[in-house]
């Protein structure tokens, strides 16, 4: 493999500190490199910080405007691999992602709160990724639900899905012995630490996150939305001189439950799945390379139709209606 780490430009970030004590927040851009809406919404927030249209009061705020350079220059989701999967420092890099990690892995660690900004393939509305209600297990133990709850209902959209980390440990149970991926493929999705990312990584070292999801990566409406969502941040941690942001209270909460992988290469879907399209048992949902249906095992919602995914990677995921309330909201 080409040591691509030798060539490609450096890690970059940028941070604003106040000489008032506060929050430390972080909000990274462009973790996958075709998915550009925060970049242009930090540039915004940036451009207005330096200008002095707003002013820093409190705390401090670190900028990643393009988190994965390799793949930015690419245009593509990856450099060399998924950033945004088994995301830890290591002192045996191999990808250009583990370099990128390695300086990512501490400055996330050096802050309170995460702001992951991205975008999707398919059609859909913004909706914001929440983590796990407080618990003390071992895959995912947390203790500040109430505060990340807090910070979603205040980005700007309405739909929220938690269950990530524990839906993807079921998956790799799944995929354990399937021979269709690669060496290296097999050894990263068979190992339930590869569904940690960002977000994930944050919560591990003491802070909170959320992954918002601005719409899909062309809508020219989604750097809006992350530059909406960076205010509502910055205003609702009281770190520039603006009024707290007022909570969403019109909420739909899902629950991702189920992943389904891509056996072969060309398995295909019955249609242009769109995330939260709605599914009832049975329904087509695609076609193995062999003739073999693939049929809705029960009522949900779809969620992340990759068609272009590869073999023994994720192809799409099942999502349920949740009871969780939501900073004391109950989803109607």
């Amino acid at each position: 493999m080409t040591n691509t780490a030798n060539i490609q430009p450096p890690f970059k970030s940028i941070n604003y500190h106040s000489l008032n004590n506060g929050t430390k927040l972080i909000i990274l851009g462009a973790v996958h490199g075709n998915e550009t809406c925060g970049t242009r919404g930090i540039e915004r927030v940036m451009a207005e910080l330096d200008s002095g249209k707003l002013r820093l009061i409190a705390g401090q705020v670190t900028f990643v405007p393009i988190t994965n350079p390799l793949a930015y220059l690419k245009q593509q989701r990856a450099g060399d691999r998924n950033l945004n999967r088994n995301l830890r420092p290591t002192d045996s890099p191999i990808e250009f992602e583990d370099h990128i990690a390695n300086a990512l892995c501490p400055l996330l660690a050096a802050h309170d709160v995460l702001l992951d900004l991205h975008s999707f393939h398919s059609a859909g509305v913004p909706f914001v990724m929440l983590g796990p209600e407080n618990n003390s297990g071992t895959l995912e133990p947390f203790s500040l639900a109430v505060e990340e709850e807090a910070l979603a209902v205040r980005l700007g959209p309405t739909r929220i899905v938690d269950g990530w980390l524990d839906t993807y440990a079921r998956g790799v149970e799944n995929r354990m012995n399937n021979a269709a991926i690669s060496a290296r493929a097999h050894i990263l999705n068979t190992d339930p630490s590869y569904g940690i990312g960002t977000t994930e990584y944050m919560r591990a070292h003491g802070g909170y996150a959320l992954t918002l999801e601005c719409g899909q990566h062309t809508d020219p409406n989604a750097p809006e939305v992350a530059y909406q969502a960076i205010l509502n941040t910055l205003a609702h941690l009281g770190l520039i001189d603006r009024p707290a942001p007022p909570k969403q209270t019109d909420l739909e909460v899902l629950r991702i439950n189920e992943v389904i992988d891509k056996s072969h290469l060309e398995d295909q879907f019955a249609k242009a799945w769109i995330s939260f399209d709605q599914l009832t048992e049975g329904d087509l949902i695609g076609t193995c390379q062999n003739g073999v249906p693939v049929k809705a095992s029960k009522s949900g919602y779809m969620m992340f139709p990759n068609p272009t995914a590869l073999p023994g990677n994720e192809w799409f995921y099942y999502a349920e209606i949740s009871d969780r309330q939501i900073d004391g909201i109950t989803a109607k």
